[in-house]
C-alpha cells in the first residue's frame, strides 16, 4: 500500500479541524448554551485581544520560564540519576521499592508542600515541574541503560575498555532513544507542573489567566487560555523533536530509506 504524502495528510488534518470548529460554532447557542461552551469565533476574538494588548505574551513568558526551567532541571537530574543507577546494580536494587513508591505518588499532591517550602514565587513552580519531569526522564533513562546488551559490555571489558569508555561509547548511545522518549513525554508534564503551581498561588502566568477567567465565569477566557497553553506545548514538543533529530541524525536517514523502499 502506497504511503500517503505529507501534503495529503495535512489536507486531511485541516479538513478535520475545520469540521470540528464548524460544528462547534453551529452548536453554540443552538445545541448547547454558549455560557458553557462559548464559540470558536468568540474565543478567537478574546485571544486576539490578548495578543494585541500583549497580555498573552507576558503571562505566557512567565509560564514558559517555569516550564522550561523545570524541564531542564528535572531532565538533567533525571538523566544523571538514570545513568548512575542503571550502572550501579546493587544501589538500584536497594532503592527500587522507594523509587517506585515516590513515582506512584501523584506529584500534584506535592504542590501544597512546595508552597510551604519555597513560597508562592516562581521557584516553587519550577521545582514542582522539575519533580514531575525527573521521574519520567529518570525511569526511561534507567530502562535504556539497563537494556544495553550485557554480552557486548562483557566483550568490551575483556578488550580492556574502562567504565568511561563503556559509558560514552556504548551505554549512552544505546540509551539515547529512551532518554528522548522520556523528554518528549515530560514536555506536557512540565507544563502541568507550572500551571498547577499557578492555579494554587499566582498572580501571573497562563494558569493565572485560566483561574481568573474561571473565577469570573468567563468560559471564553478559559478556552482562550487553554489555546495559549496548547500552543506553548506544541512549540516545546517541536523543540524537543528538533533536538532529537540533531542528536540522532541516523533515525531520519533510516526513515527516508524505509519510505523509499
Amino acid at each position: 500500500m502506497e504511503t500517503p504524502s505529507r501534503t495529503y495528510i495535512w489536507v486531511l488534518r485541516a479538513a478535520f479541524l475545520v469540521s470540528v470548529l464548524s460544528f462547534w460554532e453551529f452548536s453554540s447557542g443552538r445545541l448547547a448554551s454558549e455560557f458553557f461552551i462559548s464559540s470558536p469565533s468568540a474565543i478567537a476574538v478574546q485571544f486576539s485581544r490578548w495578543v494585541m494588548s500583549g497580555t498573552i505574551f507576558y503571562h505566557g513568558a512567565i509560564t514558559l520560564i517555569e516550564a522550561l526551567g523545570g524541564f531542564l532541571l528535572g531532565g538533567m537530574i533525571g538523566m544523571i540519576f538514570g545513568v548512575w543507577l542503571g550502572r550501579a546494580e546493587l544501589v538500584a536494587e536497594v532503592l527500587d521499592p522507594f523509587i517506585m513508591m515516590f513515582y506512584s505518588l501523584p506529584k500534584v499532591a506535592l504542590a501544597p508542600l512546595f508552597v510551604l517550602w519555597f513560597g508562592i514565587g516562581i521557584d516553587m513552580k519550577i521545582y514542582l515541574a522539575a519533580t514531575i519531569v525527573f521521574f519520567l526522564v529518570f525511569l526511561n533513562t534507567y530502562t535504556g541503560v539497563r537494556a544495553v546488551s550485557r554480552e557486548q559490555v562483557a566483550i568490551l571489558r575483556l578488550m580492556g575498555a574502562t567504565e568511561k569508555h563503556l559509558l560514552f561509547k556504548v551505554v549512552l548511545p544505546s540509551a539515547i532513544t529512551w532518554v528522548f522518549t522520556g523528554l518528549r513525554l515530560s514536555v506536557p508534564y512540565a507544563l502541568i507542573g507550572a500551571i498547577v503551581g499557578e492555579l494554587i498561588a499566582s498572580n501571573r502566568g497562563l494558569g493565572y489567566l485560566l483561574a481568573n477567567s474561571a473565577g469570573q465565569f468567563d468560559t471564553t477566557g478559559v478556552f482562550a487560555a487553554l489555546i495559549g497553553i496548547m500552543i506553548m506545548a506544541f512549540f516545546l514538543n517541536a523543540a524537543v523533536k528538533l533536538l532529537e533529530a540533531k542528536a540522532m541524525p541516523w533515525r531520519d536517514l533510516n526513515s527516508k530509506r524505509e519510505m523509499s523502499i
